[in-house]
């Protein structure tokens, strides 16, 4: 980890939640010098630590959802960054980064049109950001996926990285730079602020914020399988996949040992068991696009609860002074926990990014 730097006026500030976004964030703000604490019981649970890992900033661009589109490319653009800074090396020596590259494509003709569809809103708004290729020249590219998949585009610049090992790094980090760990539940922002001295009070709690700060937040679950390698298998994908699979999305994410497969969706509330026919969904889905992942053995199956908001842009900003929202993110925590963090830094000590303007908390107060 390279050296710390100093805010121009650091401030004492406790951070709620040990998922990506709060890690990132209670390590940016140490980084930059201020006085950090964190708490929150292990993240070995939340969904940060289930998730695929994907840097999805061009290749979820639905239409209407442009906001989203505008924080993942900025957050982006300061991935890279804040790994060099977490470990001290230059960003192709990571070890935390696992694949560069997006192949976005469908199995029928309405999956292609979906992936046009994206692809349209993207190139509206980052023209270059994405290239269509032929099937020809996608089997060049990834000869190991299943001749069925159409209208394929690809994104150079997204990357991948391997979220346990993030989640570790940025945590062994936090604890070199000083910061104050607890693992004790918080139940009241206020008592919280009052018992620390902190200046600010940052919400990164996920679904649990909506108790804590009152903000608008429902649970998404989501089921994720981890595939294996084994001596036998095909080689997968060297980029990340993600594919539209009769209407359903599905993800290939890879990783030094073999697969990470996502994500089914459900609104369910509180459920976090993993369950037969997710699997069996999430299987059938990555065999129809990577044939040779039958060969693979299987390592894990795990749920999560995404936390969204009522219109699936993050919260990010002071909802009462001395209290900051970094929550709601969604499917896209760890793409977008780079602007989070510094959005939140931003806010801290004056400078707000005019990117994060749509992320404002306040925006569902009648």
């Amino acid at each position: 980890m390279s050296g710390r730097s100093t805010s121009r006026d650091p401030q004492r500030v406790a951070v709620v939640g040990a998922g990506v976004i709060g890690l990132a964030t209670a390590f940016r703000l140490a980084h930059t010098g201020h006085r950090v604490s964190l708490h929150a019981p292990s993240a070995a649970t939340g969904p940060s630590w289930v998730a695929g890992g994907m840097f999805g900033a061009f290749t979820e661009a639905w239409p209407g959802e442009e906001a989203m589109l505008h924080l993942g490319a900025e957050s982006l653009k300061r991935w890279l960054p804040l790994l060099e800074d977490l470990e001290g090396v230059p960003a192709e020596q990571s070890t935390i980064l696992t694949g560069r590259g997006t192949v976005l494509a469908g199995v029928d003709a309405a999956d292609a049109a979906d992936v046009e569809s994206i692809a349209a809103t993207t190139e509206a708004h980052y023209p270059g950001a994405l290239r269509h290729v032929t099937r020809r020249e996608l089997r060049d590219l990834e000869p190991a996926l299943a001749p069925v998949l159409r209208g394929a585009v690809v994104c150079d610049d997204e990357w991948s990285v391997d979220n346990r090992r993030l989640l570790s790094q940025l945590g062994a980090a936090c604890r070199d730079l000083g910061v104050e760990r607890s693992v004790a539940s918080v139940t009241d922002v206020d008592d919280l602020r009052a018992t620390t001295g902190a200046d600010v009070v940052v919400v990164a709690a996920g679904a649990g914020s909506a108790e804590l700060i009152g903000v608008p937040i429902r649970e998404v679950k989501g089921e994720v399988l981890r595939v294996r390698r084994r001596g036998s298998s095909e080689s997968g994908p060297a980029r990340t996949i993600r594919a539209r699979v009769h209407g359903r999305p599905c993800y290939l994410v890879p990783r030094s040992w073999g697969l990470a497969v996502g994500a089914t969706e459900y609104e369910h509330g509180h459920d976090l068991e993993p369950t037969a026919g997710g699997a069996r969904t999430l299987l059938d889905d990555a065999a129809t696009v990577f044939p040779g992942i039958d060969d693979y053995a299987f390592a894990e199956v795990s749920a999560g609860l995404r936390p969204y908001s009522p219109d699936n842009v993050p919260l990010i900003g002071e909802v009462r002074p001395g209290v900051v929202a970094a929550c709601g993110h969604g499917r896209n925590g760890i793409l977008l926990a780079a602007v989070t963090a510094d959005a939140v830094r931003g806010i801290i000590e004056g400078e707000p990014l005019p990117v994060a303007t749509a992320a404002d908390p306040n925006r569902f107060r009648s």
